[in-house]
């Protein structure tokens, strides 16, 4: 019994030691902030990062919180040179009116193998400016 004890612990703890050569995925900014934006404008944002470790990084996976925030997946599969740099880029679903705060989880070979980033803003109405639709003007003549 102390054998099995003595192996499953030496074991646990040889998987648990880290590649000092690994990725390390490093994004320039965690959160992007559309701030105010109307109704149905540009929602593509893009989340800029780099490979600061010795190895290659590859992305796995590019996963939106819900149907609304959709991650381009052509970065994932694709290798990226240790010093590379690459862009995630998102598109928020626009039409939707209200604030709104969505996050993106991308896992990959790194060091940190699952990390997230995050969106937010808030999709308001176009501000119209009302027409008179007759071309007349609205003025009462005298």
């Amino acid at each position: 019994m102390t054998l099995a004890v003595a192996v499953f612990g030496f074991t646990y703890a040889t998987a648990q030691e880290t590649n000092p050569n690994a990725p390390v995925l490093t994004f320039e900014q965690n959160v992007i902030d559309y701030g105010t934006i109307d109704q149905d404008a540009d929602g593509v944002r893009y989340f800029q990062f780099t490979n600061e470790g010795q190895e290659p990084l590859i992305i796995n996976n590019v996963q939106g919180s819900c149907g609304c925030t959709v991650p381009d997946r052509s970065i994932v599969n694709r290798p990226f040179a240790p010093g590379e740099s690459g862009q995630l880029k998102v598109r928020y679903d626009t039409h939707r009116i209200g604030r709104f705060q969505k996050t993106v989880t991308v896992t990959s070979n790194a060091s940190r193998p699952s990390m997230r980033v995050t969106i937010k803003g808030e999709v308001t109405r176009p501000q119209t400016t009302p027409t008179n639709e007759g071309g007349e003007s609205s003025r009462v003549s005298r």
